[in-house]
């Protein structure tokens, strides 16, 4: 197939950097998608600046492909005229030819679901690229999606930011379009410190010669080798080492079409201030890069400048200015914060959501829920603490008295962020015990995919008790995530539970426990009504809620097993992971298909015996073939012996395959007796129930 160079400029107003960033790695697939549309297959590498969206495919197809069209017409004994003579088309035959514009001479039959029909086929040229690239490229941008979009002049049309150009060329041709209210050109812009004007290209190498010239790096991966360059050069000049924040320098790259990274810095008296407050403010506000010496932070920082100016003195100097007053009223806030203290009874004039009341309410139902877990969890606070039941409460009462508290601190007003954080400083400077300190530090956590949890046992339920009532609460009103929306993260909030139950090693019971946490916090009288359906279908809710949380844990895990697992009944999460885990590392080092087969049979033979919930006894004294008496004592070797782990346990329940085999090859289980086809179905359903304290193993597929 014939390929031609394909380059495609999209030049835009400056394009806001994390809307932007957030639909990056979805460009290059829609491109491809909206090119299969026409039948083209794309290979396109996508580049972009601040102002610009570039489209490259090395070999684009000059054409689409050949397409074979065919006609499948009436049966012949209905298309043709009986007859002696030449076979004459019948009318439903003559129909076919004019609905497709064929000749007589055209036509041939071909054998359709048994039958002889008319048939005619024909191979039609594929559509010429160019004349389909304006309508694929105005497709293609109308598909991207930034979560907002404007609309600018008279245009009904919107996009992220005004549209200024298309440039197509295929080859060497300028390819035309007309979209946005102009007349795509083949000229572009480039850096505004060279100015404003149009630079006209005839091809790729000359767009690419004009970028160059003008200051402009097309390529984002050496945008980013050049920023990563300067920094390690800044190291060395100034003995310093560079915090590289992964998610800012991505921002930064996709800010700057020239970076330069300059080195600066701010009084050493800010270094009071809690490191993370300096960081915040200089990487939220300012987009700067924190430095460290000896492993401390260092009053230095690093911002990149989009700019070719060869005098950054001027540059570094304004970013120190703009520091520093950003500093001084950090200062400002975080000194009357410390003289004022904390005050949580303000916290009644924060809402927490509507119909939920107050904050200083939800700290009072989250302490009633960490109350709750701490006695369950005691023995593990016990020796972290070195305390009794009684003072550990009365730590954990104090906790929650100012958990919330530095959500009213003038420094939380000026980095919502920080709540919790300076929460933390605000305690040690109150000289508050160190586990309450570090609990208020860390009561949010886990707060994303890859977050670290809380360090602690105590810190623990502080931050269980926080999701939890949030979960609860919202449950209780009403407001439920549906499809993709969850506006208040409670998904990520039951993950979050979920993951500290497992790090920590609690106990938690998403049956027993959830349905008594709903009773603590009181959440009834969130119900729209208080009628006992409400009531058990809302904590129904809350504990799938939590169950549908699982698969999100055990992503890389054939879903059936951890469905096999849940059918067991077992609803602590810890054992549920701990046997859906243990389970499939059997399954990854066996011939699964034939032990499935083998147990499925098992569950199959018995499956009018499952809703029996009583112990079936086997009399041993009527098994009378070798191979069911071999059976039952391995089947009684399992029940008499103690398991390690749970790895042992599945390996040896599993070990009975040997024995199930050679007892269905060799015994009837039917047998005409009665007394023995029932014993040999409760031995075999013996077994069953020994697997189902594991998983339902008839629930795994392949």
């Amino acid at each position: 197939m014939d390929t031609k160079k394909l380059f495609i400029e999209i030049l835009l107003e400056e394009l806001p950097a994390l809307p932007f960033l957030k639909e990056l790695p979805n460009i290059k697939q829609k491109w491809q998608d909206n090119a299969k549309k026409h039948h083209l297959e794309s290979s396109a590498q996508v580049f972009f600046t601040p102002r610009r969206i570039v489209i490259i495919d090395e070999a684009f197809p000059t054409h689409s492909p050949q397409k074979l069209e065919e006609y499948f017409g009436p049966p012949l004994t209905l298309a043709y005229l009986e007859g002696d003579g030449p076979k004459r088309l019948s009318k439903a035959g003559e129909s076919f030819c004019a609905r497709h514009h064929l000749e007589v001479s055209e036509l041939k039959s071909i054998l359709k679901d048994g039958k002889e029909v008319l048939y005619h086929s024909s191979l039609k040229d594929g559509i010429d690229s160019r004349e389909v690239l304006a309508q694929l490229t105005q497709e293609f941008i109308t598909h991207l999606n930034f979560g907002k979009s404007m609309r600018w002049g008279s245009l009904q049309e919107s996009f992220i930011r005004p549209i200024r150009n298309i440039c197509i060329i295929f080859g060497s041709e300028h390819i035309a379009i007309n979209a946005y209210g102009f007349e795509g050109r083949a000229a572009t812009k480039v850096h505004m410190d060279k100015g404003f004007s149009w630079m006209e290209f005839k091809d790729f190498a000359e767009y690419l010669e004009a970028l160059e010239e003008g200051c402009v790096i097309l390529s984002q991966d050496s945008r980013r080798e050049k920023i990563l360059s300067d920094i390690a050069k800044i190291e060395r000049e100034n003995a310093i080492e560079i915090e590289r924040d992964p998610k800012l320098l991505e921002e930064i790259v996709a800010i700057t079409e020239y970076p330069n990274a300059l080195y600066g810095e701010f009084e050493e008296r800010f270094l009071s201030l809690p490191e993370e407050v300096i960081k915040t403010s200089m990487k939220e506000n300012q987009r700067y890069f924190a430095t460290l010496k000896d492993s401390k932070l260092h009053h230095g920082f690093v911002l990149v400048s989009n700019s070719s100016s060869n005098e950054p003195g001027i540059i570094i100097s304004g970013n120190q200015k703009v520091l520093k007053a950003r500093l001084e009223d950090a200062m400002f806030f975080y000194e009357n914060d410390l003289v004022r203290g904390f005050e949580p009874e303000r916290l009644e004039h924060i809402g927490f959501v509507e119909g939920l009341g107050n904050m200083r309410e939800k700290s009072e139902r989250e302490k009633n829920i960490a109350l709750f877990l701490m006695e369950k969890y005691f023995e593990k606070i016990h020796k972290e603490l070195d305390m009794d039941i009684l003072n550990a409460k009365n730590l954990l009462e104090e906790c929650f008295e100012i958990a919330r508290a530095d959500l009213v601190s003038e420094m939380a007003g000026e980095f919502p962020e920080l709540q919790g954080i300076m929460g933390h400083y605000y305690a040690k400077a109150q000289l508050k015990h160190a586990a309450i300190c570090t609990a208020l530090k860390e009561q949010y956590l886990p707060n994303g995919e890859n977050s670290e949890l809380p360090s602690s046992f105590f810190g623990a339920i502080v931050a269980m008790a926080f999701k939890l009532d949030s979960i609860f609460a919202l449950f209780a009103h009403g407001k439920i995530p549906t499809g993709s929306k969850d506006p208040f993260s409670l998904r990520r909030a039951s993950a979050g539970v979920m993951k500290i139950v497992l790090e920590k090693g609690f106990e938690f019971s998403l049956e027993r426990d959830i349905a008594k946490i709903f009773g603590i916090g009181e959440y009834k009288k969130f119900l729209k009504d208080s009628s006992v359906n409400l009531l058990a279908q809302t904590i129904q809710a809350i504990q799938n809620f939590f169950i549908e949380r699982l698969d999100g844990l055990l992503m890389d895990i054939n879903p059936s097993i951890l469905t096999s697992v849940l059918a067991s009944k077992d609803r602590d999460v810890c054992s549920i992971v701990a046997k859906t885990l243990a389970l499939n590392k059997f399954f990854q080092k066996s011939d699964k298909e034939a032990f499935i087969a083998t147990f499925k049979r098992v569950a199959n033979i018995t499956k009018d015996m499952q809703e029996n919930i009583e112990n079936i006894s086997i009399d041993k004294d009527i098994l009378k073939l070798p191979q069911e008496i071999a059976l039952y004592e391995a089947y009684e070797n399992i029940l008499n012996r103690s398991f390690s782990d749970i790895d042992e346990e599945i390996y040896g329940l599993f070990s009975l395959k040997v024995s199930l085999d050679d007892f269905f090859d060799n015994v009837m289980v039917n047998d005409s007796d009665q007394r023995i086809r029932q014993n040999r179905k409760n031995l075999v359903f013996g077994i069953y129930q020994c697997f189902l304290k594991i998983g339902d193993i008839k629930e795994i597929a392949f």
